[in-house]
């Protein structure tokens, strides 16, 4: 196996990674499409990152940053190649990016349901804070 490749995504990825999130992300969002995506890559391009391995997509993570607060979404590695580092080579590479941008401290957006999930993320150094509750409102049809 060769040596694990973490860059910015490009337009000339998001189908890829499209693609791969059907296979190694748990549930979909509103904004799971081309257009989101793109948004996304157009408005912050480093936010998007992915690690590749073998010249292949093997993990993704999603480290927005809004000038106040930093969000992790999408972290995600291939079934095949899980409990290899990926996941924390990505992570390690949003907090990074997070501490050169300001920021102060990351949350990440974690279904309930996604035990094998909530391992990782302790691991890492992050904990639940089960008196927040996420509230939504779809803003389209």
């Amino acid at each position: 196996m060769t040596e694990l490749r973490i860059r910015a995504a490009t337009a000339d990825d998001l189908d890829a990674v499209l693609a791969f999130w059907k296979t190694a992300a748990e549930g979909a969002s509103i904004s799971d499409d081309r257009d989101g995506v793109e948004r996304l890559v157009a408005r912050d391009p480093e936010a998007l990152i992915l690690a590749e391995q073998d010249d292949r997509l093997v993990g993704t993570v999603i480290a927005g940053f809004d000038g106040w607060r930093c969000h992790l979404y999408r972290l995600a590695v291939h079934p095949e190649r899980r409990r290899r580092g990926i996941g924390a080579a990505l992570l390690a590479a949003a907090e990074e990016r997070f501490v050169r941008l300001g920021g102060r401290r990351g949350d990440a957006m974690v279904l309930r349901r996604n035990e094998t999930a909530h391992h990782a993320w302790r691991a890492a150094g992050y904990t639940p804070e089960e008196h927040w509750r996420r509230w939504v409102k779809p803003l389209t049809d």
